[in-house]
């Protein structure tokens, strides 16, 4: 009889896979899907502490991923190196100054690599290169691991560890104090896709675009709402999750000083925390501590923000998996 520890179990989702060749942004799932990938992620999870060979050990077999990182990254690198080796599959990483156009175009970049690779995670600046470089090679899989406008695998983890942390997520509430940048984009259509209720506060001229509020609320299930809000406290108020990032994002930095001036009201510290009640604290990383949130809050008992680093494994083993992942 195989010990546990070489025991093969079947993981939740495992069979299925996701319609969508590429994921570029989180609107390429369906609610079920999302749902999907968030089962498989737990599952995978909960398998890898127990040390039981999943399915997902050799989903990736065979298969090359390449990383084209043009910003800076601790989490998404290491949990993606780690992710798609825990997968069965090798990882490849070729040299910034030549992965994404800068000595040749970007088209050209894709149609080399999909004749090597089966995947490609791609860390860039506009979304629009993701986009380019997907229509390119239509055989590749590609996956946004950040872009300016969208980070979809962050807000996977975001799910997944509010789906740990409450079971059943349809009908909680999440207040994302500061800028509405990418991440609070990403958190909202899949925090909307589930059911949830989603408050923006920030200042005025930093919401989400008229464009982009107008596409959360289209994909609103189950009676979900989207409120964009001046008062940071109003908006904490009754709601399971208090989420925050830094208020100078990767290539705003001439901004720094004027932005610390206009979101210093939205600083969430131990006021803002009691304001809210029971509520779970979140962020992305990096943090610019003392800034956009306190030290208090930061390691308080509220704080999950290292559960969320964490699920960025789980959550993108399980995105891969559903994504390439052959059949067994």
């Amino acid at each position: 009889m195989p010990s546990r520890a070489t025991r093969t179990v079947r993981t939740p989702a495992a069979s299925r896979s996701l319609r969508t060749q590429h994921f570029v942004s989180l609107l390429d799932l369906s609610p079920a899907e999302l749902a999907d990938v968030l089962t498989a992620g737990l599952a995978l999870k909960k398998e890898r502490a127990r040390g039981v060979r999943s399915y997902g050990a050799t989903a990736l077999a065979g298969q090359h991923v390449a990383l084209l990182f043009e910003k800076p990254s601790l989490r998404t690198r290491c949990t993606f190196e780690i992710a798609v080796r825990e997968l069965g599959g090798d990882v490849i990483a070729p040299p910034q100054d030549v992965a994404m156009g800068e000595r040749e175009p970007i088209a050209d970049v894709a149609r080399n690599l999909e004749r090597w690779v089966s995947g490609v995670v791609i860390r860039t600046f506009a979304q629009d290169r993701l986009v380019e470089f997907a229509t390119a090679a239509p055989r590749l899989h590609v996956v946004n691991a950040l872009t300016d406008e969208e980070h979809p695998c962050q807000a996977l983890a975001d799910l997944l560890t509010l789906r740990e942390q409450f079971g059943e997520v349809q009908g909680l509430t999440v207040a994302f104090v500061g800028d509405g940048n990418n991440v609070a984009a990403s958190l909202a259509q899949g925090a909307l896709m589930l059911g949830m209720h989603v408050r923006l506060a920030t200042p005025v001229g930093y919401e989400f675009s008229d464009e982009i509020a107008a596409q959360l609320r289209g994909v609103a299930r189950q009676g979900a709402t989207l409120e964009v809000m001046r008062d940071p406290k109003a908006a904490v108020t009754g709601a399971s999750a208090v989420y925050t990032d830094a208020w100078t994002s990767m290539g705003q930095e001439a901004e720094a000083q004027q932005r610390r001036k206009v979101f210093a009201p939205f600083q969430v510290n131990e006021a803002l925390m009691q304001a809210a009640g029971d509520a779970v604290f979140m962020h992305c990383l990096p943090a610019h501590r003392g800034e956009e949130a306190t030290d208090e809050v930061m390691d308080g008992p509220s704080s999950i923000i290292f559960d969320q680093a964490e699920n960025r494994l789980h959550a993108q083993k399980a995105l891969l998996m559903l994504l390439m992942g052959r059949s067994q």
